[in-house]
């Protein structure tokens, strides 16, 4: 299961989304920062496609990931830094990250139902009380 969602945080680094749909099932949501999406086919197709497009890179840190699952059904958070530089700006986006997934199992294959997720810029890191 955790697999399925690294794949598709693996191809959003590679810039190339060829295949992800697979990792969802027919029917599925995507919400991105309090907007309805749609599924996976209009969210790649109006959104994360054309976006990838006007990115030098899209980088992942700070990762992790809490699983529960219950028969064939898992839901997942996780929680992540990512970094995007643009193709025509200088300065990188960097933004604090969470997605929340339910995820189906059918056989072997698990498949993302549901993704939402929303990010923030992350606060900057206090000062020191050095001296």
């Amino acid at each position: 299961m955790k697999s399925v969602l690294g794949q598709y945080k693996q191809a959003l680094e590679r810039l190339d989304l060829t295949g992800v749909d697979t990792l969802f099932a027919p029917k599925n949501t995507v919400v991105e920062s309090g907007k309805v999406e749609g599924g996976y086919a209009d969210y790649l197709a109006n959104h994360i496609g054309p976006e990838l497009g006007h990115f030098r890179s899209f980088e992942f840190s700070d990762y992790a990931v809490d699983v529960r699952i219950e028969g064939d059904t898992a839901l997942a958070t996780e929680t992540y830094r990512y970094t995007i530089e643009l193709k025509d700006k200088p300065e990188p986006i960097v933004r604090q990250g969470v997605a929340t997934s339910a995820l189906k199992r059918s056989g072997d294959t698990w498949q993302i139902l549901s993704m939402h997720s929303s990010s923030r810029t992350p606060k900057a890191a206090a000062p020191s009380s050095r001296k």
